[in-house]
């Protein structure tokens, strides 16, 4: 049986853990920044874990 592809946007976008999970970046980082707080800005720089709702569909799209 052949290897199955992951799905190349969601490689870019997360990172899996050893424990399984997902990590993300947060989004609303691009533009329009001068509006938001200098607090608000930093803290988007941290990542994020994703939801448990959308784990099964995040491991299918990267099953390695």
């Amino acid at each position: 049986m052949p290897k199955i592809k992951s799905h190349s946007g969601a490689a870019k976008r997360f990172i899996k853990t050893k424990s399984g999970s997902f990590k993300r970046p947060h989004s609303l980082k691009n533009h329009i920044l001068t509006k938001k707080t200098t607090k608000r800005k930093r803290g988007l720089r941290k990542s994020a874990m994703i939801d448990k709702t959308n784990l099964p569909a995040v491991s299918r799209m990267l099953p390695y």
